[in-house]
């Protein structure tokens, strides 16, 4: 199992690789909301609570399918505003690690009060 960044043309904006090559069984996560497991409801804060959220609701599903954020290939990120995009960034760093990951970030309609989702690809075993 193995990842590689790939370079070439504009820098990243963030933390994520322009490209990245990956060979290995995969695990596709779906999009996660900031629904407090423990609770069932939409955790409370602003953007940086949200976000520390859907990346803790990740991790335990990449931990249960036997992976981690060292083994994310791809990851999407869905925001309610694009002014969150900084703040996006700064959570993610706390998260990923090098070589960072592929993303695509974009601005959608999400349910009421939610202000991100996030889903993710990623290699699966040792």
């Amino acid at each position: 199992m193995t990842r590689t960044a790939i370079h070439g043309g504009a820098p990243p904006g963030g933390p994520y690789s322009p490209a990245i090559v990956a060979a290995g069984p995969l695990v596709f996560v779906s999009g996660q909301l900031p629904i407090d497991p423990a609770t069932g409801q939409l955790c409370s804060g602003g953007f940086n609570e949200q976000a520390e959220q859907v990346f803790e609701n990740l991790t335990s599903l990449l931990a249960a399918a036997g992976s981690d954020w060292s083994r994310v290939v791809k990851w999407s990120v869905f925001l309610a505003d694009l002014r969150d995009f900084a703040a996006l960034n700064e959570v993610a760093r706390r998260h990923l690690v090098e070589p960072f990951p592929a993303r695509t970030t974009v601005q959608v309609v999400l349910p009421p009060r939610v202000l991100l989702e996030i889903d993710c690809i990623a290699l699966v075993g040792p």
